[in-house]
């Protein structure tokens, strides 16, 4: 299954809302919010194992066909944060398909490095 870069940012959105200190997001949980709707069961478990290894996650326990999310990761909040804006994420996703990879370590990188350069022009330099 190819990477939506989509899905990726709409599973870590829907984590955010829905995990707190005491409870952790399950699968079938997840696949109700409003922002994973328009994506099939098979295609939020790739991804799910895919922000896992990529240490997006934090604490994914994967059991039969579901799992259990306790959090994001430091990392995958860092990242959220730089693409939680529709202007900075378009961005992001416009320049990957320029250079041909949404894999997950370039979309860090690039919205790490928009985010830099919006700084950079916010503070004048």
């Amino acid at each position: 299954m190819k990477l939506n870069p989509d899905c990726i940012r709409d599973i870590l959105l829907a984590v955010e809302e829905l995990s707190d200190y005491d409870r952790s997001v399950s699968d079938s949980e997840l696949s109700k919010s409003k922002f994973l709707i328009s994506y099939s069961e098979n295609e939020i478990l790739y991804h799910v194992r895919q922000l896992t290894w990529s240490k997006m996650l934090q604490q994914a326990d994967f059991y039969g066909e579901g799992f259990d999310i306790l959090d994001l990761s430091p990392q995958g909040h860092e990242f959220l944060n730089n693409i939680r804006s529709d202007d900075n994420w378009n961005k992001t996703k416009d320049f990957s398909g320029k250079i041909g990879s949404f894999a997950i370590s370039t979309l860090q990188s690039v919205a790490s490095s928009i985010m830099s350069i919006s700084i950079q022009k916010y503070l004048g330099f």
